[in-house]
């Protein structure tokens, strides 16, 4: 069975290409365009990874880290950010907010799928 990978990103082009590159991969994608959304489709899917973009229309994505940290019913859900936002600082209150990694925009795809793998596989060790 294909693992489900939950996409938070409001952006529409980066959206499909993410879409495309994880279908692609094998995976199955839910897509949220915004924090919110994010947070109630991780509730319903039970995804087994969220990818999570930081700049998001109403609650911003640090913030819903840190709700799905809070959450006990998804508060083991893995949370790969992958953002602009590409300080020093700006990675670190991704690790504080609760985020297993963090990549940077724009990202190499092989990267990404690297990435992926290992927290879905550190996931069920």
């Amino acid at each position: 069975m294909a693992a489900k990978i939950l996409v938070v990103e409001d952006n529409p082009a980066f959206q499909r290409l993410l879409t495309l590159a994880l279908t692609e991969a094998g995976y199955d994608v839910i897509v949220a365009n915004d924090g919110a959304e994010g947070l109630q489709k991780a509730r319903q899917h039970r995804p087994q990874l969220m990818i999570l973009d930081i700049m998001l229309p109403g609650m911003d994505g640090y913030e819903v880290c840190r709700y799905v940290r809070s959450d006990p019913q998804i508060a083991h859900l893995p949370i790969l950010m992958l953002t602009a936002k590409a300080g020093p600082r700006d990675e670190q209150e991704g690790f504080q907010a609760g985020a297993d990694d963090y990549l940077t925009k724009p990202v190499n795809l092989s990267e990404l799928m690297q990435r992926i793998q290992s927290l879905l596989f550190f996931a069920r060790a």
